[in-house]
């Protein structure tokens, strides 16, 4: 969901800063680890804005791209909000992805639902799965369900619907193109299900992304995911961050841990100590097996906080190899393998611009890398990892090792060449430069 001041990875700034002070229940027993669909144990994920994705902002347009992603290594595509947006209280021109106005359609401005189905299949062809975001903490507010189903809404004391605000973070949100549903409303779990599976059913997508997850009751998304699993195995990833969606709802949660130690790094705000107590004392106890996604972008922090060139300067590289290679799937945000160096608009059109970049490569080698060593593949499937000892705190070192498959990596975090020590042996490695060994390349 887009905000001006994104809430959520408030949580993930504080790592740096302030390692102990996330919630006490952190310390709590992990469950038993989910079982995961075979096809995302060695996955990665490739989040697809379709406004911005081409001139046309079309899913046909899109699904001209797939071979090109498919050969760079991607796995599983994450499409952006694919149904109407509202046009009551809408935001700019074209409105918010997340201001849905109906579950069970597919947004004109994108064609139409057999251009989507088309889609889904030509993906799924090529050996590719396909999510797409869901919101069920809020609609529209023309969405039909208002009407037909004011009771499933949050209303004020005059017994209206008004407009979301979020106060999670430092200053409230004011999210005045969306109503907030009631959860409370047992008829409102039996319809939220039922427009997820249709998805599932008459598209044949493979899972959901879910908007603000923590919002919305872990017994629903329990709930849901069992009907959804009467239909087909699927996938389901979690934008929130909390270890109890883990245990029968989601299979993935967003690792804004990570995310706000990779800026801090970039900045010289921190260094490889930060690393290595974020992932040897994790402030956060995770069911044994949690996917935990790893990314240096996505459409809130391009759109909201800044690109990678702000974000990260010449240090962008040496953070996507720690994001490919630390404990969890990568994510890579449409348009970064082309160095897309902009904040995108979020309600107004304003494509990707697609030209040859670095980056393409640099991506098509860490997906292979991944796919070819066990040890990198994700939660129990892949290995656990130890932190080792560079003796030299701009320089972070680790191995991770699975059924005889080991990987060692090492990441210059900072912008001068650094020299480091791994048992005995001295490496240099030029500025923000990384080096990976025993690997399957």
């Amino acid at each position: 969901m887009p905000s001006v001041v994104r809430a959520l990875p408030i949580l993930a700034l504080a790592i740096s800063a302030a390692i102990t002070s996330l919630p006490t229940f952190a310390q709590q027993a992990p469950a038993t680890p989910m079982a995961h669909a075979a096809w995302t144990r060695s996955a990665n994920i490739y989040e697809v804005n379709i406004r911005q994705y081409t001139k046309e902002g079309t899913f046909n347009a899109f699904a001209k791209h797939l071979p090109r992603l498919r050969k760079m290594g991607v796995d599983i595509l994450w499409l952006m909000p694919v149904q109407p947006i509202g046009v009551k209280n809408r935001k700019g021109t074209l409105g918010s992805y997340y201001a849905v106005r109906d579950y069970t359609a597919v947004n004109p401005e994108f064609g139409s639902m057999d251009d989507f189905k088309r889609l889904v299949k030509q993906a799924q062809g090529l050996g590719m799965h396909v999510i797409i975001d869901w919101v069920a903490n809020h609609t529209a507010f023309d969405n039909p369900w208002t009407v037909q189903h004011k009771d499933w809404y949050l209303k004020d004391a005059k017994g209206e619907i008004f407009p979301v605000t979020y106060t999670e973070g430092p200053e409230p949100e004011y999210w005045t193109d969306v109503t907030g549903l009631d959860w409370k409303q047992p008829a409102l779990w039996k319809g939220m299900t039922e427009a997820m599976a249709f998805w599932v059913r008459e598209t044949g997508i493979d899972g959901f992304r879910c908007d603000v997850a923590a919002k919305v009751p872990t017994a629903f998304w329990e709930q849901a995911r069992t009907e959804l699993e009467r239909i087909k195995p699927v996938f389901m990833l979690a934008e929130a961050w909390q270890p109890e969606l883990h245990r029968r709802a989601f299979d993935m949660s967003y690792g804004w841990d990570t995310l706000g130690v990779f800026k801090d790094i970039a900045k010289g705000k921190a260094d490889a100590r930060t690393l290595k107590a974020l992932f040897e004392k994790p402030p956060v106890a995770y069911p044994e097996g949690a996917y935990r996604m790893r990314f240096t972008s996505n459409h809130d922090e391009n759109s909201w906080h800044g690109s990678d060139v702000e974000h990260y300067g010449p240090a962008f590289k040496a953070m996507a190899v720690l994001a490919a290679t630390l404990p969890g799937m990568p994510l890579i945000y449409g348009g970064q393998e082309a160095g897309l160096d902009k904040r995108l608009e979020f309600f107004e059109k304003d494509p990707i611009v697609w030209k040859e970049h670095s980056n393409a490569a640099m991506y098509a080698w860490l997906l292979k890398l991944k796919h070819d060593n066990p040890a990198l593949w994700n939660g129990q499937y892949g290995g656990t990892m130890r932190v080792l000892e560079s003796g030299n705190d701009k320089v972070f070192a680790f191995r991770r090792e699975k059924d005889g498959n080991a990987v060692s990596v090492a990441v210059n975090l900072s912008g001068t060449p650094q020299e480091y020590g791994v048992s005995g042996k001295k490496e240099k490695l030029d500025a923000w430069g990384y080096q990976v060994t025993g690997a399957i390349k």
